[in-house]
């Protein structure tokens, strides 16, 4: 299934609205707490919190670098859980939206995330 950047965007915001309505209380780290919180909510809570948290601060990173997308990273993510891409796509989604809130807005304004390295 190729995915074209209007569905990415889609489903970025999607998780973006979803997390900020699932999000727990305030712990040490809110950010982590509400991504691991999150990844349970879309059942995505098999994956090791340590690996998820890991891989999930990726994200940013990866979306910064040139020539990058959200597809291209939810494809690198896919290798690096060994998960499907429909469930890394899930979970990209969820990370861009927790760890890297500012990139949403810009796949929603159409400007490249790089711009705001």
């Amino acid at each position: 299934m190729k995915l074209t950047y209007p569905v990415v965007a889609a489903l970025v915001a999607s998780a973006a609205m979803a997390a900020t309505l699932s999000a727990p209380p305030a712990h040490a780290d809110p950010a982590t707490d509400a991504f691991i919180s999150t990844l349970q909510h879309y059942r995505l809570g098999d994956i090791d919190p340590a690996t998820a948290v890991r891989v999930g601060q990726t994200v940013c990173p990866m979306l910064s670098e040139p020539g990058q997308n959200a597809a291209n990273v939810a494809a690198d993510v896919s290798e690096a859980l060994g998960r499907p891409l429909g469930p890394a796509t899930m979970f990209t989604g969820l990370a861009i939206s927790i760890f890297c809130p500012r990139a949403v807005d810009a796949m929603t304004d159409g400007v490249p995330f790089s711009f705001f390295r």
